[in-house]
């Protein structure tokens, strides 16, 4: 007992008078409870110790070994995946054997881009100046001025420049070494932020051993690291992966004031970080968000705590929304619409937290308050603040779900694509194979019966025990394990629709089934439902939150060691001859003000290895470069060479590159070919009993512009080609001689 009998009316009254005082009165009650829990705690821990025959100075030697034993292995673990990263890598590409151009070229799509302005900074007298012509960009998209920084997000590139510049590191490695050096600097940590995540909720670095293990062997899965370095999910995802395990800490029950401190403050400087790096990180975050708001909803954690991670959001959008260029798509954004209507409902929700039976029918209607506050706030910020940013976003959900039906190319080849496409049963595969598949499920299965069990507590007014032990077998009456459960299921219910979520999902899965096996309380709670009686439960739980973890981790060595050291000892070869050879021709021979179009794809390669203007890039968060791409990839339809010839010169193209593989593309899939998408848009599909032909008078292009006949060579005159690509100049001046 805190405090004394004669004190009680007197602690009431000071407490009803800071309830109504506000938030700073708010944070000062937190700081007394810490104070006062921090004064307890040594307190109860050595009559505990005592009982127990252990002096107070045994029991802080041994949780220092702990933590230090632990911090070492999480540290360990981040830079030897770190390592590993950087060996693969070199042996898959022979980076340090190539010549610069060579290593640009495995620089594919939108990655090219990025690292090409990464490449423009350094260039730059100044980093003023560099930012300054990043923000007025007119050298890079034909006739279209665009802010760089806030349309492609680069704020990774303009950290990266300053720290190549700033470390005085010029002189001692390569751009780009540096570059992909901090990418995998952020994977290492992105490693260790999962280890300390599941450290944290299983008591035990054992459980981040296997976290990390898992996430390594199914890298496939969890990472595209491999094949897209300087995407902006690899820049941002450490961070995230912070901010969860900071918010992990900060949820839980019984926390030290310092620790507490420590860790709002993580959850503060990861959440704006992370927010800064990706233009979709806020996305990510309202799923984050509904999981703390159904957490706090049925009372399973402290509402404080749940809506300090609320203001966070809101300061972190705010800061955000200034920062980048006043960006109309963070006040659009349902997560601000959400955050709002909570900050807005939360005297409702204060009202409620009593055990009567009007409370538990207000929860309800708070749930219910909140939903409807947040959906038309949004859609009042949608109907009064210009945006475009999003909207190709929203219709694509729309034909996806199957609400409507389209003609239209980009929409149709987005859906083509194999990350938006639902997971393929090989992924699933792959998760068995490792073990992690069914782990994860038995984990996730007693995690949500427990969190099942501790609801209908909850709602039929049982409150929560303010510690639980070990043999109460209750691990749904954790908040941070039930917010880690939500999570995952979201999480896991948008992996299931589109693939691509699958490089969000599965690391969670990772650490959730990495956290259940090592963890002596789901045992526990799994043989307080079973009733033990010829076996201790208690010493049977201890046993197997070790056994099994070592069982599994003995497993993967086994089998899976052999295969990452072959990996690693493999020398594989990427070379692209054909590439090079068009590059080295743009460089020499093409003008400095030329512009070339062609697939937005190769643009980008064209931009970062050329520095050369173009009419177009693989970028899909702008209309007008949504319509540029698709106008562009008319070269491949059946389109007339007078309709092409306008097309292109409407952008002030002057050379035009045809890739003979998507001229010539035969996919797995029909219909899902760029060109059948063209004949689709363009209405050039005939159906007859069933089978679709493409019909149009004019044959396709990228075919008869090679059998250099009028009307082609009237407009285009071939200047390069070789096996893969034929390079034709735009006449200026037109010839219709036959």
């Amino acid at each position: 007992v805190w405090i004394s009998q004669c004190d009680f009316r007197y602690c009431v009254a000071v407490t009803l008078k800071k309830m109504s005082s506000g938030a700073a009165d708010l944070r000062q009650r937190k700081k007394q409870n810490c104070t006062e829990s921090d004064k307890m705690a040594p307190e109860e821990r050595n009559k505990e110790n005592s009982k127990l025959g252990r002096s107070p100075k045994y029991m802080l030697i041994q949780r220092f070994a702990k933590l230090f034993f632990g911090c070492l292995a999480a540290v360990t673990s981040g830079m030897m995946y770190a390592v590993y990263l950087s060996t693969y890598h070199e042996r898959k590409f022979w980076f340090s054997s190539r010549q610069e151009l060579e290593r640009e070229i495995t620089f594919q799509g939108d990655s090219a881009i990025y690292y090409s302005f990464y490449k423009e900074l350094l260039k730059a007298p100044s980093f003023e100046r560099g930012v300054y012509e990043l923000t007025h960009n007119n050298k890079t998209i034909s006739l279209k001025t665009i802010n760089a920084v806030q349309q492609m997000t680069l704020y990774p590139e303009l950290i990266a420049s300053v720290l190549y510049q700033a470390s005085g590191s010029e002189e001692v490695i390569e751009p780009v070494y540096f570059y992909i050096g901090i990418v995998f600097g952020l994977q290492g940590i992105y490693v260790t932020a999962l280890f300390v995540t599941s450290w944290v909720m299983s008591g035990t670095w054992l459980a981040g051993m296997l976290t990390v293990a898992w996430f390594i062997i199914n890298r496939t899965d969890t990472t595209r690291i491999d094949y897209s370095i300087p995407s902006r999910e690899n820049w941002a995802l450490p961070y995230f992966a912070c901010q969860v395990a900071a918010l992990t800490g900060y949820l839980k029950k019984n926390l030290n004031c310092s620790a507490e401190k420590f860790c709002y403050l993580l959850v503060n400087a990861s959440t704006y970080t992370f927010m800064m790096m990706w233009e979709y990180s806020h996305y990510l975050l309202f799923v984050q968000a509904v999981s703390l708001f159904l957490l706090d909803s049925f009372a399973l954690a402290q509402t404080e705590k749940v809506h300090e991670v609320y203001r966070i959001y809101l300061f972190s959008l705010i800061v955000g929304y200034l920062l980048q260029f006043e960006n109309s798509a963070l006040l659009v954004s349902p997560l601000l619409s959400l955050v709002v209507a909570l900050m807005l409902s939360k005297s409702l929700q204060m009202n409620m937290k009593k055990s009567t039976f009007v409370s538990r029918l207000l929860k309800i209607m708070y749930i219910y308050l909140v939903l409807t506050v947040a959906v038309t706030l949004n859609f009042l910020l949608k109907m009064f603040i210009p945006h475009k940013e999003n909207e190709h976003l929203l219709k694509f959900i729309e034909v996806k779900l199957g609400l409507n039906t389209t003609k239209n190319f980009t929409m149709n080849w987005l859906l083509c694509q194999e990350s938006l496409q639902a997971p393929s049963q090989d992924f699933f595969l792959r998760l068995t194979q490792s073990s992690l598949l069914p782990f994860y499920i038995l984990v996730l299965i007693i995690c949500l019966f427990s969190v099942t069990q501790v609801t209908f507590r909850r709602i039929c007014g049982e409150p929560l025990k303010e510690t639980v032990k070990l043999e109460d077998g209750r691990i749904g009456e954790r908040p941070e394990i039930v917010y880690h459960v939500i999570h995952t299921i979201l999480l896991g219910c948008l992996a299931m629709c589109l693939e691509g979520m699958k490089y969000l999902w599965t690391p969670y899965v990772c650490m959730l089934a990495a956290f259940g096996v090592c963890s002596p309380e789901l045992w526990m709670t799994l043989f307080k439902w079973l009733r033990l009686k010829a076996v201790h439960p208690i010493l049977l739980a201890l046993i197997l939150s070790t056994a099994v973890p070592t069982i599994i981790g003995f497993s993967l060595w086994k089998e899976f060691f052999p295969r990452i050291m072959t990996e690693l000892t493999e020398l594989q070869e990427f070379y692209d001859p054909d590439t090079v050879e068009l590059m080295t021709w743009i460089k020499r021979q093409a003008p400095v003000a030329a512009v070339f179009a062609g697939s937005p794809q190769l643009m980008g390669v064209i931009k970062l290895c050329t520095g050369w203007m173009v009419s177009s890039l693989p970028l899909y968060n702008d209309d007008d470069l949504l319509k540029r791409n698709e106008n562009i990839y008319q070269i491949y339809s059946k389109r007339s060479a007078e309709d092409i010839y306008k097309i292109l010169t409407s952008y002030k193209a002057n050379f035009l590159v045809i890739e003979d593989s998507i001229c010539n593309e035969v996919g797995p899939v029909r219909g899902c070919r760029v060109k059948d998408l063209l004949d689709i848009a363009n209405g050039h599909v005939v159906c007859e009993e069933g089978d679709n032909h493409a019909y149009s008078k004019y044959g396709r292009f990228c075919h008869e512009i090679k059998m250099n006949y009028s009307p082609y060579v009237n407009y285009f005159t071939r200047v390069y080609w070789n096996r893969s690509y034929f390079v034709y100049k735009i006449n200026t001046v037109i010839s219709f001689q036959s």
